[in-house]
């Protein structure tokens, strides 16, 4: 088993509008998230934030790396996983908890020991999970897509019909500061929040899946007067600081999870940037 991590420091605004497009990639992107028998994180600076990405071959432990200095992974942190691969068993303490795909687990401060568990060897589970610090213990909790609170957005004529299913949010589940959430867009729609917002009040993270073969994702993000645009493949994520915008498009309709940490759980709490004051 492998548990690989690094660190990535937060960015200046005025500093990020100097990167090239090598410094971009290093500095937001998250390329390798899902590798068989692995489980691949990013812990950012960015409201200390952990991206990261687990593929059980049979089952794999989610222990606590070096820069949490702590026991367990949960001692201090919430977790939010959502599968978007084969059929899964998480347990948490003894406890089982299947997830099917699109299907979401929220897990508490102060749990212990966590196994990723894949249930069929031919068709592994794909687990994207994000952490944040967390001062109260919550129950864990199992969260459907039935379950969700759903949000249809957008409009076909300006392709970025779109559905937000809002799976691990405080409407739907407790939690300390963690939000997580997936947006399916329309066959025919490419846009992923559009227009697209600010919100300096918390830090957020874009994965994308159900990326055809073949197909592409341009992420937009920076200053919404001087954008930058990172390109990206199926099952890799971006980290979106809190002075940054965070859109897309796609070659192709595509899913993306979101998730967020940081001052409050107002899923609202968005400063918006109309289409035609980008620059």
């Amino acid at each position: 088993m492998a548990i690989n991590y690094e660190v990535r420091f937060s960015n200046h605004p005025e500093d990020a509008k100097n990167y090239g497009t090598d410094r971009l990639r290093k500095e937001f992107l998250v390329e390798k998230l899902m590798v068989a028998g692995e489980i691949n994180m990013v812990y950012s600076m960015n409201d200390r934030y952990i991206v990261g990405g687990a593929v059980p071959d049979t089952e794999l432990e989610l222990s606590s790396i070096d820069p949490l200095k702590s026991s367990y992974f949960c001692d201090r942190r919430e977790l939010g996983i959502i599968n978007v691969g084969g059929k899964a068993t998480i347990q948490v303490d003894g406890k089982a908890f299947e997830l099917d795909y699109k299907d979401a687990l929220y897990v508490g401060a102060g749990s212990k020991q966590i196994t990723l568990i894949s249930r069929e060897k031919q068709h592994p589970a794909h687990l994207y999970f994000n952490s944040a610090p967390a001062h109260k213990a919550y129950p864990c909790k199992r969260v459907t897509l039935a379950d969700a609170e759903v949000a249809d957005m957008g409009a076909m004529e300006q392709s970025n019909a779109r559905k937000i299913n809002k799976l691990l949010i405080h409407s739907v589940v407790e939690t300390c500061q963690l939000q997580m959430g997936m947006t399916e867009l329309q066959p025919g729609s490419v846009w992923n929040t559009m227009p697209p917002h600010l919100h300096d009040r918390r830090m957020e993270a874009y994965f994308y899946f159900e990326v055809p073969e073949g197909q592409a994702i341009c992420h937009f993000m920076g200053d919404p007067a001087e954008t930058r645009h990172i390109w990206m493949q199926n099952e890799q994520a971006v980290i979106s600081p809190p002075w940054s915008i965070h859109s897309a498009a796609g070659t192709s309709n595509y899913i993306f999870i979101w998730g967020m940490a940081g001052e409050n759980l107002d899923y609202g709490d968005m400063d918006m940037i109309q289409a035609n004051e980008l620059r």
